[in-house]
């Protein structure tokens, strides 16, 4: 297929930039311009906000089963088109298509969860202290949405915050990635096509500082919500509450993988691998710091190397490939650097620790070993293909390892104990920790961190807590 230019689509229409200006989008297998993306100014934004404003208006009198019925032939629409919004994916974001494929089905069953779990967004009942008084606590919508979506899953992130607005009756403009512009596109043009109202949903691109800082100070915007890195969001977070609105922050991590000796470490080896290279290790909830007991440190270390040099890296539209590239060349110099450093103050290459020969911006599976807390690839968000191993002695090191970092997104742990199943649940400061398979990201439960992972959830019923108003209404009737 060819690949798209990517248009704006405000107040139900699909247009260019009024002065003309467009970004390039790059194939990053193989650094070339594949295409453009509109470049929003000051009139777009405007034009989005005014629409946000009538579109709220619209969306939030139509009735909860209404809006449920749009998001559902939104959601079949999406599975329509599936493949060529997964081949568009692959082509900007880099991904092997059979990583793109499965995000497009994640997506579309985001929307119908989203869509049934906003038919049941009660309030209630509280009884009373006096007879004749009846006291309501009533949810509706809180108003008009800016959502700040990356790069690393360019329809997932996006569709988490549309669905959970859309659901509950709200509006929402989209700042979507410039690098990965046409995958969200597509997502965008299904809810459209399945009758979503002209300015419900605005889908804009350029200059992140400049739309930020606009839609944020706007006071027809009631809530924001970004998934990005912790630096960015703290920025745009106070922001935020400059202006008293409500947040959603879905940020950095650095995620630890505590392994025992009991644990069945053929499995483990497996499960994390994948993990750890899913994406090219572009995800938030990737496994990083592998804390492993000593007892079967080599055991380990022995096979995950095995299973990381036995990967297929290559184009993501060629057939068998198992991992992509990374997104740009700025990507490639992150983590090349964050390597680097590790090396040059004594850590060990068990295997990449490289860029690979060719055009695009790959690097090689890396894992590494003899590793120590002040080096900066064990504090800072690698956010690539790095695997660090380090060996401990007691549980008590690993949790305290785990716990060390201001982070708190994603953990993981492999034991065939169940109390130390239970001590992990209890000590580990995280928002999400999966015990002995990979178990994040599903429609139905929570997905958020704590402390610098940031805070709310943009999976579960309590996605669609940050979108609603907790109101009370207290009468009493006339005797």
């Amino acid at each position: 297929m060819s690949y798209p230019d990517t248009l704006l689509f405000i107040d139900g229409q699909w247009q260019a930039a009024s002065d003309g200006r467009t970004l390039d989008v790059l194939n990053p297998a193989t650094g070339q311009v594949i295409g453009t993306v509109a470049h929003a100014g000051q009139p777009e934004l405007a034009q989005a906000l005014a629409a946000a404003r009538r579109g709220f208006a619209v969306w939030s009198a139509t009735p909860a089963f209404a809006r449920y019925q749009i998001m559902r032939r939104a959601a079949a629409l999406l599975r329509k088109r599936a493949e060529e919004a997964a081949t568009c994916m692959s082509l900007e974001q880099g991904k092997p298509v059979a990583e793109a494929r499965a995000e497009m089905a994640a997506a579309a069953d985001i929307i119908d969860w989203m869509a049934e779990e906003g038919r049941r967004a009660y309030g209630r009942l509280v009884p009373a202290r006096l007879m004749g008084v009846t006291q309501s606590v009533i949810r509706t919508p809180v108003g008009p949405v800016a959502a700040f979506c990356p790069w690393n899953f360019p329809v997932n992130q996006v569709v988490r915050k549309v669905s959970a607005a859309l659901a509950t009756g709200c509006s929402i403009i989209v700042k979507a990635p410039e690098e990965t512009p046409a995958s969200p596109a597509m997502l965008i043009r299904a809810f459209a096509d399945a009758g979503v109202p002209a300015g419900v949903i605005g889908l804009v691109y350029g200059t992140p500082a400049e739309i930020s800082e606009t839609l944020i100070a706007d006071d027809i915007i009631r809530k924001v919500t970004f998934t990005g890195s912790t630096a960015v969001g703290k920025i745009l977070a106070s922001l935020a509450g400059a202006h008293m609105k409500r947040v959603t922050m879905e940020l950095g991590g650095h995620g630890p993988v505590i392994v025992t000796a009991d644990a069945d470490i053929t499995r483990a080896v497996s499960l994390l691998a994948a993990a750890k290279i899913r994406n090219a290790g572009q995800v938030c909830v990737s496994p990083t710091r592998f804390l492993i007991e000593k007892g079967v440190f080599k055991e380990f270390r022995a096979a995950y190397v095995a299973h990381m040099q036995a990967l297929v890296v290559g184009n993501g539209q060629r057939p068998g490939t198992q991992m992509g590239p990374l997104v740009s060349q700025r990507r490639l110099e992150a983590v090349e650097a964050l390597v680097n450093e590790a090396r040059d103050r004594g850590a060990k290459v068990e295997t990449g620790g490289m860029r690979l020969a060719g055009p695009g911006y790959f690097y090689a599976p890396t894992v590494l070993t003899g590793l120590t807390a002040d080096m900066r690839i064990m504090n800072e968000e690698p956010f690539g293909p790095i695997s660090l191993l380090c060996p401990f002695d007691t549980l008590e090191d690993a949790i305290a390892e785990a716990n060390r970092l201001p982070y708190g997104l994603a953990a993981y742990a492999f034991t065939g104990a169940g109390g130390v199943a239970a001590r992990l649940r209890d000590t580990v400061r995280t928002g999400m920790l999966t015990i002995n398979h990979i178990g994040l990201s599903l429609p139905e439960i929570p997905f958020g961190g704590i402390g610098d992972s940031g805070y709310g959830s943009e999976g579960g019923s309590e996605a669609l807590d940050a979108y609603l108003d907790t109101r009370l209404v207290t009468s009493m009737d006339y005797i």
